[in-house]
């Protein structure tokens, strides 16, 4: 199970769901304290902004930065939940928490798994750049990226509302 949040409700998700692992995903400079139950090891900070256009110094989010976010989740024994944040619980996690089940069930529908996505956060917003990074990387023949495209804008938020995905459906 993937636990998306906002930077604002990591403690609170991790205790309340006993994830062992999470995914940070944030701009340079702002700071995420790792919960005293998430080991260094199992704890990836990723640094990019929330972009989808190249814009004078800030990072923007790419292919390396998914082949990390690849790695990180099939090193995880899903033992435990994961949990999955950007600043707001909107864009960057959502796009994670998507390409990591898709890329952990190849099997499922792209669409399937964006429609889930969108019931599930009606403000989620995955960002564009992390999703063609990850269509590529997957082969998935802009599969991911039409799927995310046809779910359209999330609902306007200042945060998102933490959600569970399941990886399997």
């Amino acid at each position: 199970m993937i636990h998306v949040c906002s930077l604002a409700k990591i403690e609170e998700t991790v205790a309340r769901t006993g994830a062992d692992r999470m995914l940070s995903l944030l701009a340079a400079g702002t700071e995420v304290v790792r919960p005293v139950s998430i080991a260094r090891e199992n704890h990836l900070h990723l640094v990019m902004h929330d972009i989808a256009v190249a814009q004078d110094g800030m990072t923007m989010p790419g292919e390396e930065h998914v082949r990390d976010v690849l790695d990180f989740a099939r090193r995880w024994n899903r033992a435990k939940p994961m949990v999955v944040h950007c600043y707001a619980g909107i864009s960057r996690s959502t796009a994670s928490a998507y390409i990591i089940a898709a890329a952990l069930a190849p099997k499922r529908d792209e669409a399937e798994l964006a429609w889930t996505l969108r019931a599930l956060s009606p403000s989620a917003t995955p960002n564009p750049r992390l999703i063609a990074a990850a269509d590529a990387l997957l082969d998935r023949n802009g599969r991911m990226i039409e799927a995310i495209q046809s779910i359209g804008r999330g609902a306007d938020a200042f945060e998102g509302t933490p959600f569970a995905l399941d990886i399997d459906g």
